[in-house]
């Protein structure tokens, strides 16, 4: 039972950021010169429909409010690959890798940077918290 758990999080998860990915290719397909003028009323019918307070149904119900909002991102997306030349797809789906390679790096020296302001941060209180206890043993 625990296994199969993991298997279907692990599985959903895969899902998840292939989604994430699939709408970054469509981002970059809307702002495409090549891509014809439906193509990028569909992406941006789908995208604030996404957004959009206003539903069919409600996102607060536990389920189906999110059930509805997974298959217009689908049929979205499936559109989208009918309508959008496969070569301007391509070329999208090559600038969502690069934008997603570079937002690793960013993201890695970013904790690099934070991890950095922590521990000399940490460092001067301690130098300052042994100062201050030094003088007050002193007196």
């Amino acid at each position: 039972m625990d296994r199969y758990l993991i298997t279907s999080a692990k599985t959903w998860r895969r899902q998840a950021e292939r989604l994430q990915k699939e709408t970054q290719v469509f981002y970059f397909a809307f702002k495409h010169p090549r891509v014809r003028w439906y193509a990028k009323l569909i992406a941006a019918g789908t995208a604030a429909y996404l957004l959009s307070p206003i539903q069919l149904i409600p996102s607060f119900i536990p389920v189906i409010g999110f059930l509805d909002d997974l298959v217009v991102l689908v049929v979205g997306i499936k559109l989208l690959q009918r309508i959008i030349p496969s070569d301007v797809l391509g070329e999208c789906r090559q600038r969502a890798e690069a934008a997603e390679i570079q937002r690793k790096e960013a993201g890695s020296s970013l904790a690099t940077v934070g991890f950095l302001a922590i521990a000399s941060l940490w460092l001067i209180a301690a130098i300052t918290a042994s100062a201050l206890i030094a003088a007050y043993i002193h007196r």
